[in-house]
């Protein structure tokens, strides 16, 4: 199955100018169709008494559907194309966020206070008791967004600049759904000590460090040793965030399928960074087996060269009780679940078919996913994707936005496992009464990123709370 369909993602804008009362209108509607285009809001820019100019939204398949669509448009009898553009580069245009003051600046005591010589007892009392910059300073709500550009959102290593626009993105959502503030840093060097160098040295502005888009298995390197280093917490979303997102939605499928997480086989189609943190925290809530898969097949003790491979040998021991060895296709017949971290179609209905009855089945991959989700229908209990056009979306925007809120009012040195199974149930606690199509919170409900917050934060400020770090420790 090939699904192509047009979404805002690609997006363009078209000024027209037709006669009133004339065929254009209906015209530019089927030839906007005609062309892979689907209509998005029309809005008027000028009515005269001959006549109307309006501008189009039109979300497309691809950005090489625009140049044919325009020129089909400016074939249309009466119309007259007045100005196009693309919707997603004029939202990007000079950045997508802004720093702005707090403090009020309007006469020469305002300013006394804010910079010179006030500003020097407030550094004064911070370099007698540091701590204190987190109740003086920004520190106390902000989080570094910080990228080496080596993994970027399915585009791969696009360099440090090139993943700027994500980790501005990254920004604006931890603002609008966390009220956190939020700043992207770039840092060009692929060295992962001299990233961890660097993080470390720049630390002291922030009050929180979330790792975006780093390449595995350098990913588990940096973040390990940079939590080491720093007195804030550090967290790899890519790595975590999906992990409790998908934990969270494994939760609500088990309401809806009936099935005991001691008694399931999951199969997990990937061994990358985001795939051993899924499998690690999904196995915390207590699920049978894990058989991960790579593209050598399953993951098993023994297994030639993986020793070779530091985080799947670790994963070799921990998982795979049975040793089970073949294909994915091979190792996924009679599985209870199916998580996909993977790339695109790798299995089919059919595949599915093979799994126990009324399988769990969650295929990650973006856009595309490993199977879709028309072809398990019928047969799986649940299905969830990554994408926002089906039912159950595994979206990370539910999970970091209120983690780091709550890790900033906790004032916590560190994330932990633990954290991040409070944070897991809290998602799954704001779908009152999951059912098949719904087993996950929308990423713009309000409730979520607050659930989340006061279960770090109560987790975070637990005393008998077990601290086990979580980043990735393969020597153990």
């Amino acid at each position: 199955m090939n699904k192509r369909t047009p979404t805002p993602g690609n997006s363009i804008a078209a000024v027209i100018r037709y006669p009133q009362n004339s065929t254009a209108l209906a015209e530019i509607i089927r030839v906007i169709e005609a062309n892979n285009g689907s209509l998005g809001p029309i809005d008027i820019v000028e009515s005269e008494r001959v006549t109307v100019t309006r501008e189009f939204a039109v979300n497309l398949v691809s950005p090489e559907d625009a140049e044919p669509l325009v020129n089909a448009l400016k074939e249309i009898e009466g119309a007259e194309v007045l100005e196009v553009w693309d919707r997603v580069f004029e939202m990007h245009y000079g950045g997508k966020i802004d720093v702005v003051s707090k403090a009020p600046l309007q006469d020469f005591d305002d300013l006394s206070m804010a910079y010179t010589p006030g500003v020097a007892r407030v550094c004064k009392a911070i370099e007698a008791e540091p701590e204190k910059a987190f109740d003086f300073t920004i520190r106390q709500n902000t989080v570094a967004v910080i990228t080496d550009g080596t993994a970027v959102l399915g585009l791969g290593n696009i360099g440090a600049v090139a993943g700027l626009p994500v980790m501005e993105g990254k920004a604006v959502l931890f603002k609008e759904f966390a009220g956190v503030n939020a700043f992207p840093v770039c840092v060009n060097t692929t060295d992962p000590e001299e990233l961890v160098k660097i993080c470390a040295a720049i630390s002291g502005t922030f009050g929180g460090i979330n790792l975006e888009d780093i390449s595995s298995p350098r990913c588990f390197q940096v973040e390990r040793e940079l939590q080491k280093l720093v007195d804030i917490p550090v967290f790899h979303d890519d790595q975590h965030g999906t992990a409790t997102v998908a934990t969270a939605a494994f939760i609500n499928a088990l309401k809806v399928s009936g099935k005991d997480p001691k008694n399931m086989r999951m199969v997990v189609s990937g061994a990358g960074a985001s795939a051993l943190a899924c499998t690690r925290a999904i196995s915390d809530m207590g699920i049978g087996d894990v058989v991960l898969c790579d593209r050598k097949g399953a993951i098993y003790d023994g297994r030639p060269g993986i020793e070779k491979d530091e985080p799947k040998l670790w994963a070799s021991k921990k998982f795979n009780k049975e040793n089970l060895k073949g294909s994915l296709k091979d190792v996924l017949k009679g599985a209870d679940m199916f998580l996909g971290l993977s790339a695109p179609n790798m299995l089919t209905g059919d595949d599915i078919r093979t799994m126990n009855d009324k399988p769990i089945v969650f295929a990650m991959a973006n856009p595309t996913p490993e199977v879709w989700p028309e072809e398990c229908y019928g047969y799986a209990s649940v299905v969830a994707t990554g994408r926002s056009d089906y039912p159950n979306q595994i979206n990370n925007v539910l999970c970091f936005p209120g983690l780091f809120r709550g890790l900033l009012e906790a004032g916590a040195k560190q994330v932990t496992r633990e954290m991040q199974a409070a944070a897991a149930r809290a998602i799954a606690s704001c779908v009152e009464d999951p059912t098949a199509e719904n087993i996950m919170p929308s990423a713009f409900d309000p409730s979520v990123a607050e659930s989340v917050c006061e279960a770090v934060k109560k987790c975070a400020l637990d005393d008998k709370a077990a601290r086990t770090p979580i980043f990735f420790d393969f020597s153990i």
